[in-house]
């Protein structure tokens, strides 16, 4: 038996101890109160629960309860998943949406059961006390899951189009996650003790809070609790089973859809007229003037804070210049940005493939960068170099006319700068490369053009 299992089984061992202990507190209590009406122990609610199983009536009641909990959960999951999605997209649902999940969260499950017991009956009444009470549970988890989305990966498929089910699957779920899986912890016990507190009030038939009132009326203690654990078990059962659909659909990662087709204009030229930048307090862009041509490597060399990153996001589409204009405009951009900007739970392969769409691809140009075995490792076990090893596979692996790089060679010693840099000038193809750095040392396998960027002034080009 390995460590980690004879920790588990220790740990086993300590629950059921726990549990023991507190059954025998409670036996000792029943029999100090000597009264079975005022205290039932453990043996007798055991007998009770026993008793109800071996009647036909107590699974139909389970089951019928069961049902319209899970019925009412259910609607509240997706109905308040595609609200919280809605207000995230569009802020005025949100301000829209906003005194309704006040009022269901403020409203007392009592006044709800009155209203829609005069509105409905009892009939449909737990399913409905289940939804309202899950329902701004799932919305409020939902829209603060997809607000904490990584805004850089947001940036990221932008940048190489990612279509909307990859981005789904492979940056707005990671963030929803954990925030989801809390909802859905105390979503369904608020739902079924609501429901069943509801069920207690309306009497419908076939339920478990009919079963509980009538077990109170004729002062059957141990019925009470033993209809009381049917509950806990339930409420037990079925969280486990909707946190389980919730990990395996969190661990099913589909193969991403191919980005559309990006049409790439014809150029030669590419014209930076006039841009200009500036955030308060500060000018970063003024008067840059370039004039770029396609299938050549250029060299942008600036000391950090000049502004050569913000150039890189205006060309990418990412920030809009205050002035000037680049012309021919709409050119589409593959990127390594300054951060990874990785899917962090997937495979450098995998990471590879969400820009291209094509396995082949996406192993030559990693296999050209990495060690084969490192492929199919999540990218959050890999190295910082490896990491950025991936980043520039995944720009050369996007269709696009305009290749930039944001200091690509960060965290990489000199023999995979210098293999980089080979591989970066083998699959370039015919587009325009633009790499930006204030390290000499990183531009020396790229050759090219040298850039200076001034943070004031025209911009000059000159040989390097």
């Amino acid at each position: 038996m390995g460590k980690e299992d004879r920790r588990k089984k220790n740990k086993n061992i300590k629950k059921a101890c726990v549990l023991l202990f507190w059954l025998c507190v409670w036996q000792l209590a029943a029999l100090a109160i000597g009264n079975s009406l005022l205290a039932a122990g453990p043996v007798e609610t055991v007998l009770a629960l026993l008793r109800e199983a071996c009647v036909l009536s107590f699974w139909q009641t389970v089951g019928v309860t069961l049902l319209k909990l899970l019925a009412g959960f259910l609607a509240a999951l997706f109905l308040g998943s595609f609200l919280g999605a809605l207000s995230y997209r569009h802020p005025w649902a949100g301000e829209l949406l906003a005194p309704l999940m006040l009022l269901a969260k403020a409203v007392p499950v009592a006044s709800f059961v009155v209203i829609l017991l005069i509105w409905w009956g009892a009939g449909r009444l737990s399913a409905a006390i289940s939804f309202l009470v899950a329902l701004p549970i799932v919305y409020v988890n939902v829209r603060e899951g997809l607000e904490n989305t990584d805004n850089g990966l947001l940036e990221m498929a932008a940048v190489f189009g990612l279509p909307l089910k990859t981005r789904f699957f492979y940056i707005y779920r990671p963030a929803l996650a954990p925030f989801l899986e809390s909802a859905l912890r105390t979503a369904v016990s608020m739902g079924i003790k609501a429901g069943v507190a509801a069920e207690i009030i309306g009497l419908p038939r076939w339920s478990i809070g009919g079963e509980l009132y009538l077990s109170k009326i004729y002062l059957d203690t141990a019925g009470v609790f033993a209809w009381t654990f049917v509950v806990i078990v339930l409420s037990f059962c079925l969280e486990r089973a909707v946190l389980f659909c919730w990990r395996r659909f969190c661990g099913w990662n589909p193969y991403p859809s191919a980005p559309s087709e990006r049409h790439i204009p014809a150029f030669s030229l590419l014209r930076l007229n006039d841009l200009a930048k500036s955030y308060p307090g500060r000018t970063v862009l003024r008067h840059v003037n370039m004039e770029l041509r396609r299938e050549k490597v250029y060299c942008l060399m600036a000391p950090s804070g000049a502004g050569k990153t913000t150039l890189l996001r205006v060309l990418a589409g990412l920030t809009e210049a205050d002035e000037g204009g680049i012309e021919p405009g709409n050119i589409p951009v593959s990127m390594v940005f300054q951060e990874d900007r990785l899917a962090e739970e997937v495979s450098a392969l995998r990471n590879v493939e969400l820009v291209c769409g094509s396995r082949k691809k996406a192993e030559e140009l990693l296999e050209a960068l990495l060690p084969g075995e490192d492929l199919r490792k999540p990218v959050k076990l890999l190295s910082g170099g490896m990491r950025r090893r991936v980043c520039i596979a995944r720009a050369l692996a996007a269709e696009s006319g305009l290749l930039l790089l944001d200091e690509p060679f960060n965290g990489l010693d000199e023999e995979n700068r210098n293999r980089s840099a080979r591989v970066i000038l083998q699959y370039r193809g015919e587009r325009l490369l633009l790499v930006s750095t204030h390290n000499k040392e990183d531009i020396t396998g790229l050759g090219g053009e040298r850039l200076s960027l001034l943070e004031t002034g025209k911009n000059r080009q000159k040989k390097s």
